[in-house]
């Protein structure tokens, strides 16, 4: 019999009245089952976290560094069996999922590391004019109060790491609603927190059913909402909520460029190889995923084959096998759609090099070319393992092709000339531009966000921690400066 998960509530852990159950998308088996809150329970978590929220803030940082430190050597300490649960139920392939781990430790150690240099104060003498004279004015960044933080599946144990370590960091309380697919990896987050000397109330890790979070999302005492998800449910909680403080991560659909300048057999191979990987990485389940190829005439014809010889040479299959590239999908349905995506494209005139199979949740490594541009798999995020290859005259048209889309999340630009790079971040309406790699290099302490309809606010733990917070100014008066 598989034990219940119970939740956590105020720091403590609770069960409901009714279960879910978690299942792998690789072979459908009962991973867990879950404990659903009680609308009661819930009502319990924000008046707890609201009622906390001064005390936590005013909680010192050497507490708040403590605790953050303390997850990430915790974390530290358990990767195996982390990675053996978020490969179950998510489906992620075991080598992925120990590197989410890794992940998630430094997201937990770069907060403690910002806790304790957070809020020093800044400084400004008033007295540029008269009537400033002997005045000073300190700028300090205060919690704008409780937060709302609603993860999604494809990075389950990191990104709700993305959204508790900069709260906890910052002294703004959370409530953690994490993705109803994959709960068991934000949970155990709650075992760790347990351990810590945090105030009971300052943290909750709710596995709130989605047919529940508009009460949650419209309750005023929980005026910050970090969200990590789709286009459409970001924005419907954007425009149902327009006087609270929203950062939206949202879709993509990344461009890899590849300019003539790089034009080497090993140039065209690397790009080939990272190209490959990180379009099909967690089943092409991430927003920054390679989506679109954008090559230079110059370069295409030796690219393209590179391509297609690295996409097949991807090994699908089992997640628990360490030799595994490519899992399956979060669900049937997600492969289904992937796949009918595919189909309309080749029925409208796309060419199919590789892959377009589908075997129940799991879709093999595609690459397509001749997409026309009013296809849905050229518009949308295809969020699946499926590349589209576009030939293009020179870097301006390159640059054009990249920006033809509603999205800006990340783009990557292969180029040796530093110049190029330059120009590449002023044109690409994206909010981070790689260079010399695939649009899906995070690094989890830099800003990460989009421009465009990928989202707004930044995460990365201290630009987070900005998003949570805001300048109050002190003004002192009557100083000899």
């Amino acid at each position: 019999m598989t034990s219940t998960h119970a939740f956590w509530l105020a720091g403590r852990q609770a069960t409901g009245e009714d279960t879910f159950d978690v299942t792998s998308p690789w072979d459908g088996r009962l991973v867990g089952k879950v404990s659903l809150p009680t609308d009661a329970q819930v009502e319990e978590a924000v008046a707890a976290a609201y009622a906390v929220r001064d005390e936590f803030a005013a909680t010192p940082a050497h507490v708040r560094a403590a605790a953050l430190d303390h997850v990430s050597r915790r974390l530290a300490e358990r990767v195996e069996e982390i990675a053996q649960l978020i490969s179950a139920e998510n489906g992620k392939p075991i080598k992925w999922a120990r590197g989410e781990v890794g992940r998630a430790v430094s997201v937990f150690r770069f907060a403690a590391e910002e806790a304790r240099r957070f809020n020093g104060g800044e400084a400004q003498r008033l007295d540029t004019d008269a009537g400033g004279q002997g005045r000073l004015a300190l700028t300090r960044r205060f919690p704008k109060g409780v937060v709302l933080g609603i993860a999604p599946f494809n990075f389950p144990l990191n990104l709700c790491a993305h959204k508790i370590a900069p709260a906890i960091a910052a002294g703004a309380p959370i409530i953690l609603k994490p993705a109803p697919a994959t709960p068991l990896s934000g949970l155990i987050i709650g075992d760790l927190l347990a351990e810590t000397e945090l105030p009971a109330g300052a943290w909750s890790i709710l596995p709130v059913a989605n047919d529940h979070m508009p009460a949650l999302v419209q309750d005023e005492r929980l005026p910050v909402i970090s969200f990590t998800g789709s286009e459409k449910v970001g924005y419907a909680i954007m425009d149902s909520v327009p006087r609270k403080h929203c950062t939206l991560e949202l879709g993509g659909n990344g461009a890899a460029v590849v300019l003539g300048d790089y034009a080497s057999d090993a140039d065209l191979d690397w790009a080939a190889t990272r190209i490959a990987t990180f379009s099909n990485y967690q089943g092409g389940q991430s927003c920054i995923s390679v989506q679109r190829v954008i090559a230079d005439t110059a370069v295409y014809d030796r690219l393209l084959p590179r391509i297609v010889a690295a996409v097949e040479a991807q090994v699908t299959g089992d997640p628990g096998d360490d030799k595994t590239d490519v899992g399956p999908l979060v669900s049937e349905a997600a492969a289904q759609r992937v796949e009918s995506w595919v189909q309309e494209a080749v029925e409208a005139g796309a060419t199919l090099l590789t892959g377009g199979k589908r075997d129940g949740a799991s879709y093999a490594p595609t690459v397509l070319t001749d997409v026309p541009a009013d296809t849905t798999i050229s518009c949308e995020e295809v969020f699946g393992p499926v590349l589209t290859v576009t030939k293009v005259d020179g870097e301006a048209a390159a640059f054009a092709a990249a920006n033809d889309s509603k999205y800006g999340l990340q783009a990557g630009v292969f180029t040796h000339d530093v110049q190029v790079a330059f120009r590449a971040h002023r044109a690409l309406e994206v909010g981070g531009v790689i260079i010399g790699d695939v649009p899906s290099y995070r690094a989890d302490q830099m800003p990460y966000g989009g421009a465009k309809q990928s989202g707004v606010g930044r995460e990365g733990v201290k630009f987070a921690m900005d998003d949570y917070t805001y300048e109050r100014v002190l003004v002192l008066t009557g100083l000899a400066l």
